[in-house]
Formats: structure tokens, sequence, C-alpha cells
């Protein structure tokens, strides 16, 4: 099966089963939208659970798997079939995207571990192809996105949290929120490369909480990961000002703690 990794909703390409069983499956959900339950929950069988990054990320979780994009281009369709994007601002547009914030919070409460990580890859499809369509105020699409990725942080897979930091978290996680789960992925020794926008929206209080955690670790006479690095450099003491696009929070506790448990 080849994968392009830069073709978002349509990285699984090719003459393959996989990639003609995921056009089939696209083409059903545009049919009927309900049939994304059942094609979810085939996706790994039907394309494979291959990393779409094998000599950088061979497990597949800071950049995900082949059935992580086989889902997201599933989300995709979904989003089509129900209109998300159309008729922004009006009831037919808030109808569709409650519409279909139901359903991916239904795929992702029912979902295993890889069906939640295809919800969430789904949504980072979606913001990098500009569907969600933002005002002043965030869609009910947006905030149940956040009210997901909010959970994702509080687990202890390295690939949820790394699925809650793309594109979408990226583009709408609050500042607060979005410091502690960086903070996360080095704790749990994910590369800092799952962050999207990580130079943007990195700033002084990430750098300074970034700093503390290392001195703890030292004190402690633990090793220091690298990525650390990238985040203790003088920064911007809001890094948020110079970019007028609003983020939203989470109604949800999205607190997170750097301890195991």
């Amino acid at each position: 099966m080849n994968v392009d990794t830069t073709a978002g909703p349509d990285s699984i390409v090719g003459n393959s089963p996989g990639a003609a069983w995921l056009d089939e499956a696209r083409a059903e959900v545009a049919r009927d939208p309900d049939s994304v339950t059942r094609a979810f929950a085939f996706a790994a069988r039907r394309v494979g659970r291959a990393p779409l990054h094998p000599e950088t990320d061979p497990n597949g979780v800071v950049h995900g798997t082949v059935d992580d994009a086989a889902r997201a281009a599933l989300v995709v369709a979904l989003a089509d079939a129900v209109g998300v994007g159309m008729g922004v601002g009006t009831a037919v547009g808030a109808v569709a995207d409650q519409d279909c914030a139901d359903r991916l919070v239904l795929l992702y409460r029912q979902g295993d571990g890889a069906e939640r990580r295809g919800v969430l890859r789904g949504l980072d499809a979606l913001t990098t192809l500009g569907d969600l369509h933002p005002g002043a105020e965030p869609t009910t699409l947006v905030t149940a996105g956040l009210e997901l990725a909010a959970d994702a942080l509080r687990a202890n897979d390295p690939s949820l949290v790394a699925a809650a930091v793309g594109p979408f978290g990226a583009r709408y996680l609050d500042q607060h929120t979005w410091r502690h789960a960086i903070l996360k992925l080095v704790f749990q020794g994910t590369s800092l490369a799952a962050a999207s926008d990580l130079e943007r929206r990195a700033d002084e209080e990430l750098a300074r909480m970034a700093r503390d955690f290392a001195a703890e670790r030292r004190a402690a006479g633990r090793s220091v990961p690298d990525d650390l690095d990238r985040l203790t450099a003088t920064r911007p003491t809001n890094a948020r000002q110079a970019d007028a696009r609003p983020t939203v929070t989470a109604t949800t506790d999205t607190r997170l703690s750097t301890t195991k448990e």
C-alpha cells in the first residue's frame, strides 16, 4: 500500500485492496452517514496498522498509522455527508454541526484507543481543510472536539495524547491546556514532533514550566529529555498576542499532571 503522508484525509492512495475499500467506505458514508460506525470498526482490518512514518516513528505514535489516516478520511466524508461547512452561521449549518458532533462523540466514546485516535485525526483533517469555519464563538462541532481532546489528554496512552496536539489542538486548545499537553508529551517520552505549530504557540510560561520540570528531574538524579531544550529558550511572554485566531476553552477540567498514576 502506498501512503501519501502529506495528503491529509486522502493519505491512503494507490491500487491496494485497502485503498479500494476506503474509497467504497467513503462513498457509502456519503450515501448513508450511519455506515461510518461499521467502517470505523473495520478500518484497521481493511487497510492495516502500519505507521505513516516508519523510519522516524516506527510505532506510529507521533504521526499516526495507516488506519488513523483511513478513519480521518471517514470523518471528512461524514462531515461532507451531513453538510458541515455549508450554511455557515445559519440554522442549517448549526444543525449540520450538531449532527456531526453527536456522531463523532459517539464514535469516540464507543471506540477503542485506535478508533478514538481516528476521531482526533479526523478533527485534524477538518481543521487543515478549513471545514470547521470558526467565528467569534466556537461552533458546536469545535466545542465537542475540545471535550474529546480534553479526554484524550487525561489518558496515559501516548498515542492519544499525541493525536490531541495536532492541527485541531494547536488551533483550538486554550494556552493553559496546551502548555500542559506539551509537557505531558515530554513526560511520556513522545517526540515534540507530534505537536503542530509548536514554535508559534510556545511562550515564556511554557519555557518556565519546562525549566522547572528539568530541574526536578536533575534533582532526582534522572535524565532530562533532549526535547526540553526546544522549550526552555526565551519566548514571548504571550505567544498568542501575535496571532489573532481565537482559541476556546473546553468546559471540562483539562488540568494535567506530570506524575504517573
